[in-house]
This record gives structure tokens, sequence and C-alpha cells, in this order.
């Protein structure tokens, strides 16, 4: 019969249209599931996975320290917020500095003066604070507690940014995790970007480079003109080294504003080591000046340590003291212990302690880091 046979056709077509339709359906539903479940693998054998979050987790807590609220930031850049200081929890002030009093002031009134008093240069371009600050010289000399006490005088955000954290295993992840460093530093503004080591960042580009690491380099730069062109940017890039010559020179034209942090000499000294020592009890036969003569060559940390280890020879004093007491004696001298007072002596040997290790050094004593041309 014709209506029985068309009825079955149509039964037929039917049952291949919802077959059909449910073949696609069951494909969609295994592609999706697919998807997501690679992704989670592969999240899952990311060995920086547990890291991105404990750095997501300490950026959420610096914000939050600062003062920073109703800012939305993007997974780059809350990366390259775990970085950020507090200017409020630096202890440092300029009274900690010794023996740079001509770069302090020079500092204050090229950089600090320009922040603080917006007003009186609103009308001019030249004297606008600079986009990028260059301190460099010998090892130990000051320049990383320079940028930190730059950061909590102007009262900036202080993003201490370390290449490792720009580095990602992805193509095309240092890219934007640079171009992050720029865009989260204009949303906190006024900030400070510093660099310690930058000639190990940013050094000479060669045609050997690794594509990666020049693409980084030119998006870097690039970000930085944005900068630079802007004059209501509050952003300054403060980068430290003791190779200025392994500079890129494109990094140094944008840094043209620089300050030589070199060795001290004799008068420098003398005022570093009366900083140092202001908390400890020195002995009246000490003498500042004789010591500052004797350290010829010695930068600010070297300094210290000389000192340190001066002040470990009264604390080892007392020990020997305390092991020849017997139980009585020592219950006795309990309510009046201290140490005693830091002597020439222990100065002297410290010295020699302290050169000894300087010669071990390459080359012997410290070297000052050549000027730029």
């Amino acid at each position: 019969m014709p209506g029985g046979e068309e009825s079955v056709r149509s039964v037929k077509l039917s049952l291949s249209k919802s077959e059909i339709f449910g073949l696609v359906f069951r494909l969609a539903v295994l592609g999706v599931s697919t998807y997501y479940g690679v992704r989670w693998i592969v999240k899952a054998m990311d060995p920086t996975r547990k890291q991105k979050q404990e750095a997501q987790e300490q950026a959420q807590k610096l914000m939050k320290s600062i003062g920073v609220k109703g800012v939305k930031l993007s997974d780059y850049e809350m990366s390259i917020a775990a970085q950020l200081v507090d200017p409020l929890t630096l202890s440092i002030t300029w009274a900690d500095i010794g023996g740079l009093e001509t770069i302090c002031r020079e500092i204050k009134e090229t950089i600090l003066l320009p922040m603080k008093k917006k007003h009186l240069f609103k009308d001019s371009v030249l004297l606008q604070p600079p986009k990028g600050v260059l301190l460099y010289g010998p090892p130990g000399c000051g320049k990383t507690m320079l940028a930190k006490v730059i950061a909590k005088d102007a009262g900036c955000r202080f993003v201490n940014l370390q290449a490792s954290n720009l580095t990602d295993k992805w193509y095309g992840e240092s890219q934007k995790l640079a171009s992050a460093v720029f865009s989260l530093a204009v949303k906190l503004q006024p900030a400070i970007i510093f660099i310690d080591e930058i000639d190990s960042f940013l050094r000479s580009r060669a045609s050997h480079d690794h594509e990666a690491t020049a693409m980084m380099k030119a998006q870097f730069m690039t970000m930085w003109d944005g900068l630079i062109t802007d004059n209501n940017c509050d952003v300054i890039l403060m980068g430290a080294t003791n190779r200025p010559r392994d500079v890129d020179p494109a990094i140094l034209r944008r840094m043209p504003t620089t300050f030589h942090i070199g060795l001290p000499g004799q008068r420098e000294r003398e005022s570093i080591l009366k900083i140092i020592l202001r908390t400890e009890k020195l002995a009246d036969t000490v003498n500042l000046l004789e010591i500052a003569d004797q350290t010829d060559g010695f930068s600010g940390s070297d300094l210290r340590e000389m000192c340190r280890n001066a002040c470990i020879y009264t604390m080892r004093d007392y020990m020997k003291n305390q092991s020849g007491l017997n139980s009585d004696e020592g219950e006795a001298q309990s309510a009046e212990e201290s140490l005693r007072p830091v002597s020439m002596e222990d100065l002297s040997t410290s010295l020699l302690k302290t050169i000894e290790t300087k010669q071990l050094q390459p080359g012997g004593a410290s070297k000052a880091a050549l000027p730029l041309d």
C-alpha cells in the first residue's frame, strides 16, 4: 500500500535524524570534557602553579595593606603586584645613609622636589621628574638603600622587580608580564619600579640572543617609551648596577638621570662608622677617625661587616666569663648582665680580618666602577 510505505519511510527518516542529533550531542560533550580535562591536567602538571597561587594571595594582602581599593588587576598584574613593597614598612631614613650628602641633596632637588611640589612645575616640561634614574658604582655603597629611601620620602608604591618573575615557559607570556609591569605601575601611581643589577636583565643585545628574550626586552622598552611621553604619569623606573657599560645603550638613553655612588673617602667613612655604631657602647679609647684612615677602599657594606665582627668579640668575652663562673656567682651577676663596650682593639682586630677577606676577592681590594662616558 502506498500510504503504508510512506509512513515507514517517515519513521526511518525521523529515527535517523534523532540518531544524528544524539551523535552530534555526544561528540560535543566529549569535546568539551576533553578540552577542560586536558586543561586541568596541564595546570596540574605545571610546577609553578603553586607559586603563582601564593603570589596572587601575597599580592592581594599587599594591595590591602597599602590601601589600594577598587583597582581591578589582571592575572599578569597580580603576579607583578606580589613584588610590591609598602613604603610605610621601610624603616630606613635619610639619617641612615652616611657619606652621600652631596648625592642625597641632588636626589632631593632632581627627583623628590618635582614630585612633592607639582604645582610649582606644572607649566614646565623640563622640570618634570625624570622617568628613568640609574644608580651605578661599586657594590655595597648604598644604591639599594637610596632607592628605598626615595620611595619612602616620596610616598610612592615601590615595585622591587626581579627578572626571574618576567620569564615564563610559554611563548609570549614574558611579553605580557613585561607589559603588566608598567600597566600596574600606572594604576598604582605614584610608583617607583626598581631593578637591582639591571645589567643582568637589560644587558646589551646581540644577534645570538634568544628570540623570547629579545622580544621581552623590546616590549619592555616600548612600554617604557609610553611613560616618557606622558608628562602626567608619576612612574619612575630606577635601576642599580656596578657594571654600567654592560647595560644596553637604548636603556641608558631612557635613563638620562644618573648618579655615581662611589667608594667613600676618609670623611665619608668616618660618617658611616658613626651611623653604624650609634647604637653600640664604645670605649673611650675608640678613635673612629683613625679607623676611617685605615679602611681605604672599604665600601659601606665592608665597614658594617667590620663593625659587626668587632661587636661579636664582646659577646665572646661574655661567654668566656660566664663559663668560668660557678652557679652561685652566675645567679648573683644575672641581675647586672651586660656586654662590655667595644674597644679599639676589637675594631683593629676586626679590621685585619676584613682586609684578609677582601684579599680573597677577585682583584684583591675593592675596585671602583668606571664612570659612564
